[in-house]
């Protein structure tokens, strides 16, 4: 199944390759790969195949609830909730999504979603690279009084030390894929 989520990122143009010229990171850094989850996550055989990798990845793992930073996390945890959900053994995992910054009006929240504190939650991400954007979402998630031990994120990108950033803050960094899975899903699909 990773091998066909590898061939996901590019039969639906998720993953571009570029050692010349590169990409310019969120980071400000460039990188030779740029991944794009939410175009895949756009494609409901995709999403099944993200939905059933972390199914299987997870379901060991004792959970309330999961989410992310807005936006890519949105669609992932909704993905792997939902499959969850109907799978055997189920697991009704709720989700919740982490605001930027809180709202300036209502309520003013910075977590919307259902979970309630000292849940055990998961968080989720598209792509690992420095980490940032998952510390944020953890520091988030453990200021609301979750519990977080483990995060989830669909490419780790072995780049700039992200997984050991997010190791050293006590969490368990899970991957479906890394960028080597797809460099070389791109060379098979180069061949065929």
């Amino acid at each position: 199944m990773r091998e066909q989520l590898a061939k996901a990122f590019h039969e639906t143009h998720s993953f571009k390759w570029d050692p010349q010229s590169g990409f310019k990171l969120a980071s400000g850094l460039m990188s030779p790969f740029y991944v794009d989850c939410r175009a895949l996550m756009a494609h409901p055989d995709a999403r099944r195949l993200v939905g059933q990798l972390a199914y299987d990845a997870l379901r060991d793992i004792s959970l309330d609830c999961l989410g992310g930073l807005e936006i890519g996390a949105i669609s992932i945890a909704t993905t792997i909730s939902d499959y969850a959900f109907t799978a055997q053994p189920a697991r009704d995992w709720r989700t919740f999504v982490v605001r930027k910054q809180a709202k300036d009006h209502g309520l003013g929240k910075l977590i919307e979603g259902a979970y309630k504190p000292g849940e055990r939650a998961l968080i989720v991400d598209d792509v690992l690279t420095s980490g940032g954007s998952l510390l944020k979402a953890v520091a988030a998630a453990r200021g609301a009084g979750l519990t977080v031990t483990h995060a989830l994120v669909i490419v780790d990108r072995q780049e700039q030390d992200g997984c050991k950033k997010v190791e050293v803050e006590g969490l368990t960094v899970v991957s479906l894929l890394t960028i080597d899975d797809l460099t070389r899903a791109h060379g098979a699909q180069r061949k065929g």
